[in-house]
This record gives C-alpha cells, structure tokens and sequence, in this order.
C-alpha cells in the first residue's frame, strides 16, 4: 500500500509521518510540493509543520502548491488524504473541510499529551478505533483552534462528522472541544494533534496513534 507524504518548504513531520506509514505496513512515497505527481498512491498525507512559514495564514500559501491541485481533484474522486495540524490548516484553507484553525485562545504554544476521544469511526483513517475509545497522543500548536458558524457546526455533529473531541480541558479554544473533523465522504480528514507522534513506545507517550496508520491501510484492502 503506498501513501504519500508531502513535503512542504517548512514541514517538520513528514519523516514522522512517514515511519509511522512503515510501522503501520504500508510504503511510504515522498510527494514535493512542487511537483503536480502523485505518483499513483492509494492515499495521501499532509504533516504537520510551518509550510511557507505559515505567512498569511497556515496553510494559505500551500493550499496554491501545484501538488494540492492534484489531491483536491483526486480528494473529489475519493483519495483518502489525512491532514495533520498544519495538514488540517491546509485542509480548510483548500475548501476540502469547512471551518479555520485560529490563534488558541490563550494566545500561546501548546505541547503536550492530550486525551481525545474518537466519535466517528466510519472514515477510512479511524475504522481501526472503538466509537468512544479514548487516545492519549501529541499535541502542539500556536493555531489550532477550530473555529465554524453555528450552522456549520450544527451540520458537523448532525452528520456525525466530528472524529475526534479533546477530553478534560480544552487545549486551544476549539469550537464543542472538536479535535478533528471529516468530510461527508469520509475520505478526507483533518486532526489537530499528531497521531504520527504516538506510534511506538520508544519515542511516544503511546502508541495509541497507529490506528490511524492501519486504518488506512484497511480501508483501502477492504474499498
């Protein structure tokens, strides 16, 4: 199974990323941002990171990548595309999930272990979880507040759309304690905190976000 991994000017987590594809089974394959290939992978990645060092906006400048045209194109038919923090930012900002990333409320960094709880299991990248499993994985980030109209929300939880909520106290700000979210295909999702960090006990809290890595490779066996 080969899922891509984009590399942005300022990525910090592709190679994170990346190990956590291998030690979920799959092949890992370096996408450019500059390059419009995708190099007939079964699913794509975007890390998390500075990506054009995040001027404008997170995400602003790369959602004009000439990568990004072709994994919106292949997003509408189906690819599977996770977006991890900076992933997510770039998400919304290429209109694949509604909704902004802003400033955490308390307008300063966070690192730290977060407990989330996963709410939606339909989507290919959380199949391998239990509806109402809670994970303890990696967060960090100075924008990581999910923030939507009330009819956006409203629409959300009503499609059962929200993947994951922040368990205990809020992080960052984000709108219903939301952590991560999926379109109504359930191929593209975006997260927050970084499961890529929580794949093996040597280097993570746990491994507790490998499920989203063999979710993946699941969905994609089973489609």
């Amino acid at each position: 199974m080969r899922i891509g991994v984009v590399t942005f000017p300022g990525s910090l987590d592709d190679r994170d990323a990346a190990r956590a594809v291998r030690l979920a089974g799959g092949e890992a394959v370096a996408l450019w941002h500059g390059d419009a290939d995708l190099r007939n992978v079964d699913a794509v990645v975007l890390p998390g990171g500075f990506s054009y060092g995040d001027y404008l906006r997170c995400g602003a400048i790369s959602r004009f990548a000439p990568v990004m045209s072709e994994i919106v194109s292949a997003a509408g038919g189906g690819l599977p595309v996770l977006g991890i923090c900076n992933g997510f930012q770039i998400l919304c900002e290429s209109h694949l999930l509604p909704g902004a990333l802003t400033r955490n409320d308390h307008l300063h960094f966070i690192c730290r272990d977060q407990r989330l709880r996963i709410e939606d299991t339909t989507s290919a990248w959380t199949a391998d979880y239990a509806q109402g499993q809670e994970i303890v994985v990696p967060l960090k980030n100075g924008e990581g507040c999910f923030v939507a109209d009330e009819h956006t929300l409203d629409a959300l939880e009503g499609e059962g759309r929200v993947i994951a909520r922040y368990v205990g106290v809020n992080p960052n700000g984000s709108r219903r304690d939301i952590a991560g979210i999926r379109n109504a295909r359930g191929n593209v999702v975006g997260l927050m905190p970084h499961p890529e960090h929580a794949v093996e006990e040597l280097t993570g809290p746990t491994t507790d976000g490998l499920g989203f890595f063999t979710s993946i490779l699941h969905s994609v066996v089973n489609a």
